[in-house]
């Protein structure tokens, strides 16, 4: 789904379920158990990543400060971090030791697959001059996941919810992101997974590219398809 013609000078894509997807690794569960004992099987470890990984909610009960953390989990580093402390040790994971370990895992930047058509996305922005932004709801850096690719050289701007306070769908945070671009926003192009979020950049003129956020292996070129289709490369 695009919307806002071509005559695009910059792009900004959505980092998570659009160029890199969190996938993860069974080894981080490998004897892993709840509250009572009970070894997670492969249904309590979906559970647990759907959790983790849900964009609305919150997944489990919170007030109060549990509260307050979720709905800032991406404005700051130590929000995210005590947000989702919260809702692995309300999923059963009693040991406070394996809750910092999985959080950990789950916040490496180098834990993300990258999706196969990214790489050659962005070169094709960079061959046909636009301006590159990224521009992420997350609560710590992901720089170093373009870097172990060696792509992060085709990235002009990050611009991260954490930095910069304000997270989509949020209009501020648009608004930062084209200002970041140095282009008016009719001028560019956001890409993303999420029509509530990422969509929400047409509310200042951005023209919108919609991805599905499927399984790295089920989407080869989802991306360079959306991207195509909205006239931008």
């Amino acid at each position: 789904m695009t919307s806002g013609g071509t005559g695009y000078a910059g792009v900004l894509f959505d980092f998570s379920g659009t160029l890199f997807r969190l996938e993860p690794d069974p080894a981080w569960f490998a004897g892993l158990a709840d509250a009572e004992g009970r070894i997670l099987d492969d249904a309590a470890q979906r559970e647990l990543l759907h959790r983790m990984t849900v964009p609305v909610g919150p997944p489990v009960p919170m007030e109060g400060e549990a509260l307050r953390t979720w709905h800032a989990r991406d404005l700051s580093s130590a929000d995210h971090r005590d947000a989702y402390l919260h809702i692995l040790e309300h999923s059963g994971i009693a040991d406070a030791a394996e809750r910092e370990r999985l959080y950990g895992e789950f916040s490496n930047p180098l834990n993300w697959t990258i999706y196969p058509d990214t790489a050659a996305v962005l070169r094709a922005a960079r061959d046909a001059g636009l301006t590159v932004g990224v521009l992420s709801n997350i609560g710590y850096d992901i720089r170093p996941a373009f870097e172990r690719e060696g792509i992060a050289d085709l990235v002009d701007q990050f611009v991260l919810s954490f930095e910069v306070g304000h997270a989509k769908p949020d209009l501020a945070v648009f608004h930062a992101a084209t200002a970041a671009l140095g282009l008016p926003p009719e001028r560019v192009l956001m890409v993303g997974d999420s029509a509530e979020a990422d969509g929400a950049s047409r509310a200042i003129g951005c023209g919108f590219a919609q991805v599905e956020p499927l399984p790295v292996d089920a989407r080869p070129a989802g991306l360079l398809d959306a991207v195509r289709a909205a006239g931008a490369i």
